[in-house]
């Protein structure tokens, strides 16, 4: 077999440093397992005083990884092929053979694996158009693969302990000829090349020495040179393997102490409850031995409990007031620690009278109005409630949570009201709310209110224009409209005696006015009234006029607004 210089040398380095590690690892075991001085701690006698670790915790100490083998040896079948089944430059088509590892544990988890295979293919096959088959002379034992690594176990599943690991190493592939060939019969020469796996397993334990390994299925990456281009490429491979694992070292797993007698305790929820209200009941017991069915039997000193397993319920319907207990058992079999009792107390209510409160809205109505009475009734065990009420003075109506308390024909004063509930076992409570009742009030009569006057003395030219001085009087005047949007306005034109035609100036200045405050200031023209009176003074009057108000027009001549 030829191995290349590179394989040789990777081969010779991981098993250098799996034999250098090993004298440390036991070392390192050994010294956890005995304290200074190489006296063994368990030879040391048991007294009074605990014993004390002089090291801390290491692979296979006391206690630490009983039942896991120091060394694990697998032999089994492996099967072999490329995925995909062609890839370019793979030999490891189909191949069929076996393969061995020694695994060397650290601790319960971590472990280093040596692992050999050796696998065979009776055939060559070939691609494109050539694909008859050959026989080949060396094609058995064509393919040897030497890897190394870590893994890590998981032994928290009984039995069955999976695991997962990396290896790293090389590949060997035999030189295939042809047979009964003479000249060129070489079909593949040997090669040599960088290889690793990850993947994983299963094993399962029969004995502390024995298991057997269900399957372990892993990734292997080749890296084969391509005889057509010449180059090294990346081969994916995958590997199955199975068989018998032979353990050794290590220590058997302890004899297990005698089963701790039962331990059984009971709670109820809730602790208190009023007459026909359910409690319910459970048991939790400790130690019970799984191979064997436990019996829970109940009783109780104050009505009736029903149930046969870990949980019951108590039925109070026929238990008077007072304190009561529960009183559980479990048993699995006819010995002292086979059996466990426990109490629990309870206790059941005498039932407790309703309370009520009793409010009204509003507290202070005019005579003649009513008010809204509400009644709010609490059970402290939510039974029914009936709801009544009675009044002082003035007649109330209602039965539900609320009531409406008329004070039509009653004087004025403080009414009482009584609110009043009954439960269905007769228990009452009552609550006292109070009404005042008021005299009407008389509502005052608006009243109208002169604004500002708008003057025409200034320009004789134009004795009805609204000039500029006029305008602050009018924004006022449009100011108050704006702020009683109800109101209306009365505009009262006026003229001078001694003016030629003073009855149609007068008219005239109170729709100019009017026009201004409608146009410039947007008012609604059908809120403003314009009259003229037989009144010194060239000038408009205002008077605001509020809703439900009267103005007094004597002596005023409604304006023709449409006559210019």
């Amino acid at each position: 077999m030829r191995l290349s210089a590179r394989l040789r040398q990777t081969a010779t380095l991981a098993a250098a440093l799996v034999i250098a590690l090993m004298p440390v690892l036991n070392l390192r075991a050994e010294a956890a397992e005995k304290p200074a001085g190489g006296v063994d701690s368990n030879s040391v006698p048991d007294g009074p005083v605990a014993r004390v670790p002089l090291y801390p915790a290491m692979p296979y100490m006391d206690g630490l990884n009983h039942g896991i083998p120091r060394y694990e040896l697998f032999v089994g079948y492996s099967y072999l092929r490329a995925v995909p089944t062609m890839a370019s430059g793979n030999r490891l088509v189909w191949l069929n053979g076996g393969s061995t590892s020694l695994a060397l544990n650290l601790n319960r988890y971590l472990g280093v694996v040596g692992d050999f295979g050796a696998y065979t293919n009776s055939q060559v096959r070939f691609t494109g158009a050539y694909n008859t088959t050959v026989d080949v002379d060396n094609s058995n034992v064509a393919v040897l693969s030497y890897l190394f690594g870590p893994r890590i176990s998981f032994r928290q599943f009984g039995r069955l302990t999976p695991f997962v690991q990396v290896l790293f190493g090389g590949v060997h592939a035999n030189e295939v000829d042809l047979a009964h060939c003479t000249v060129n019969c070489i079909l593949l020469p040997a090669q040599d090349t960088f290889a690793w796996t990850g993947g994983g397993g299963l094993d399962f334990r029969f004995r502390h020495h024995f298991a057997f390994r269900i399957i372990q299925a892993e990734y292997l990456m080749t890296r084969f040179t391509d005889f057509n281009t010449g180059s090294t490429g990346t081969q994916n491979d995958l590997r199955l393997s199975s068989g018998i694992v032979f353990r050794f070292g290590g220590r058997s797993a302890p004899a297990l102490p005698p089963p701790s007698p039962l331990e059984y305790s009971c709670s109820v929820t809730p602790t208190a409850v009023y007459p026909g209200e359910p409690i319910a009941a459970s048991g939790t017991a400790v130690y019970l031995n799984p191979a064997t069915t436990a019996v829970y039997t109940w009783s109780v000193d104050g009505g009736t409990v029903t149930g046969d397993g870990s949980t019951a319920k108590i039925d109070t319907g026929n238990a008077a007031v007072g304190p009561y207990t529960l009183k559980g058992h479990v048993s699995q079999g006819d010995k002292p620690g086979e059996n466990a009792d426990c109490t629990a107390p309870y206790a059941v209510k005498a039932y407790e009278p309703p309370t009520v409160s009793c409010t009204a809205d509003p507290v202070t109505v005019i005579a003649g109005n009513a008010s809204t009475i509400t009644a709010l009734g609490v059970s402290p065990q939510n039974r029914a409630l009936t709801y009544s009420y009675s009044a002082s003075s003035g007649t109330v109506n209602g039965t539900g949570t609320t009531a409406i308390l008329s004070t039509v024909g009653i004087a004025v004063g403080t009414v009482a009201v009584t609110c009043t509930v009954v439960d269905d076992k007769g228990q009452s409570a009552t609550a006292q709310t109070t009404v005042t009742v008021a005299a009407p009030v008389v509502a005052a009569v608006p009243q109208t209110r002169d604004l500002c006057s708008v003057h025409f003395e200034r320009d004789r030219a134009r004795p009805t224009r609204v000039d500029n001085e006029a305008k602050a009087c009018l924004d006022e005047i449009a100011l108050s409209l704006n702020g009683s949007p109800d109101a209306k306005l009365a505009l009262v034109g006026n003229a001078a005696p001694d003016e030629k035609g003073g009855g149609r100036l007068a008219a005239e200045r109170a729709r100019n006015t009017k026009a201004y405050l409608v146009k410039e200031k947007g008012i609604d023209a059908a809120r403003i009234s314009v009259y003229t009176r037989a009144q010194d003074g060239k000038a408009v009057s205002s008077t605001l006029i509020p809703a439900g108000a009267t103005l007094d027009t004597a002596g005023d001549t409604v304006v023709n607004e449409s006559k210019k």
